[in-house]
C-alpha cells in the first residue's frame, strides 16, 4: 500500500512508521521537522514532506496516489487550547476529498467518554483527574469526533479510534476492538499494539465509519 501518515516524530506515529516500512508499504511522512523523523535508513520507499497539518498548502500536493491517510497526530499542551485534532482533520479530509483519496484512520482517546461499566474508582479518576487535566484536548477530540459524524466529512471512510492509557510495552498484536461500541473492562495498551491497529484496520471494512475502542 501507499500510506501518508501525520504523526510520526511521536510514540505511536513512530511505531507505525517503523512497522509500515517493514511490512514493505510505501510510506509519505509529513513532519513539521523532518531531522525528527525516526528512521536512520529510509532507503526507497520513504519520502519525508515538511508540512504543518494546520497549514495544508504545505503537504496538500503530496496526497494524490496514496491509498490512506493515517494521523497519530496530538496535542502535549495541557494549558491552551488546540485545534490540532479537529482542523487537522478537516483539513485532511479536505485535501483527502481533492486528490479522490478515500480511507482515514486517526486518534482520539478512550477517556473522552466514561461507559457504565468502568469501576468506579477509574470512573472517579477519569472524571476529576484525567478528564481535568487533558480537558483542551479531549474538548478538541470531541470536535473531531463530530465533524467526521457529519456531512462535511462526505463519503470518506474514517475510523476514529479511542485507545486507553497507552504504554511504552511490547507489540504483542493481540487486543480487544470494539466498532460503535464499547469494550468490557479496558485496559492499557502498548503504543506498538495501537500502531499495529491502525495499520491493520486500513483495510479492514468493518471499522468504516466507525468510532473504535480498542485495549488489552
Amino acid at each position: 500500500m501507499r500510506l501518508l501518515l501525520f504523526g510520526v516524530t511521536g510514540g505511536t506515529g513512530a511505531q507505525l512508521l517503523d512497522q509500515a516500512l517493514g511490512a514493505g508499504h510505501q510510506v509519505t511522512a509529513v513532519a513539521r521537522d523532518p531531522a525528527r523523523v525516526p528512521v536512520t535508513d529510509p532507503g526507497t520507499r520513504l519520502t519525508v514532506v515538511p508540512g504543518d497539518v494546520l497549514a495544508p498548502d504545505g503537504w496538500r500536493r503530496a496526497v494524490p496516489g496514496h491509498d490512506a491517510v493515517v494521523s497519530c497526530l496530538g496535542s502535549t499542551d495541557r494549558k491552551h487550547p488546540t485545534t490540532v485534532y479537529s482542523q487537522g482533520a478537516r483539513n485532511i479530509v479536505e485535501a483527502m476529498r481533492a486528490a479522490g483519496v478515500g480511507r482515514l484512520l486517526c486518534l482520539s482517546s478512550a477517556g473522552l467518554e466514561i461507559t457504565p461499566d468502568v469501576p468506579l474508582p477509574q470512573r472517579l479518576v477519569t472524571r476529576f483527574v484525567v478528564q481535568r487535566l487533558y480537558r483542551h484536548g479531549y474538548a478538541d477530540m470531541a470536535r473531531m469526533e463530530t465533524f467526521m459524524a457529519s456531512a462535511s466529512a462526505g463519503d470518506t471512510a474514517w475510523t476514529v479510534v479511542r485507545p486507553p492509557m497507552l504504554t511504552d510495552g511490547p507489540l504483542t498484536g493481540r487486543y480487544r476492538t470494539a466498532e460503535n461500541g464499547h469494550l468490557d473492562r479496558p485496559k492499557s495498551l502498548s503504543r506498538a499494539d495501537l500502531a499495529h491497529y491502525l495499520l491493520s484496520g486500513v483495510g479492514d471494512a468493518r471499522a468504516h465509519r466507525a468510532v473504535v475502542e480498542v485495549a488489552y
